[in-house]
């Protein structure tokens, strides 16, 4: 049995006039996130965990944002195109752990929802997929509602062929 463990993180600065996508759902809020995809810096963050955790690269070597074909999709799928190519190499995702960093919007309602939707996409159950959200206390660009972060690890285990 080979266990992997992968870590990604994700930072993505605030912008009007776009919607607040994290962990493949939109938040309703006054600003979203600006980036070449849709932003989710959530997704992005898991992205990078299975990626890494593979052994695979990372997001920005995958889809690059110099490419035309990424610009504005929905991270979503990505996220299922990340999770075909970690089980095409004979990885198997055991869990998920993720946080959210940022001062606001308050998260909480929405992190059942967004575990489930990333579970639906990863074909995990929703118990092997949790999701944080915490405030650094009003310090750092995070503090100062400059941007939102994430981070997260995954747990893969390498399959026999």
């Amino acid at each position: 049995m080979k266990l992997r463990v992968g870590q990604g993180l994700d930072v993505h600065r605030w912008i009007a006039g776009r919607p607040l996508m994290l962990g493949g759902i939109n938040i309703p809020h006054d600003q979203g996130l600006l980036g070449h995809s849709d932003a989710d810096v959530l997704l992005h963050a898991i992205i990078d965990a299975l990626l890494g955790g593979a052994g695979l690269g990372d997001i920005g070597r995958l889809f690059p944002d110099t490419d035309a074909a990424y610009a504005g999709i929905d991270s979503k799928l990505l996220l299922a195109s990340v999770a075909e190519k970690v089980k095409s190499h004979n990885w198997r995702i055991l869990n998920i752990d993720a946080t959210v960093i940022c001062q606001r919007p308050r998260l909480a309602p929405y992190m059942p929802l967004m575990a489930q939707t990333i579970a639906n996409i990863l074909n995990m159950e929703v118990t092997e997929v949790n999701i944080k959200a915490t405030t650094t206390e009003k310090l750092g660009f995070t503090g100062r509602n400059e941007g939102v972060a994430a981070q997260a690890v995954a747990l893969l285990i390498g399959m026999n062929d």
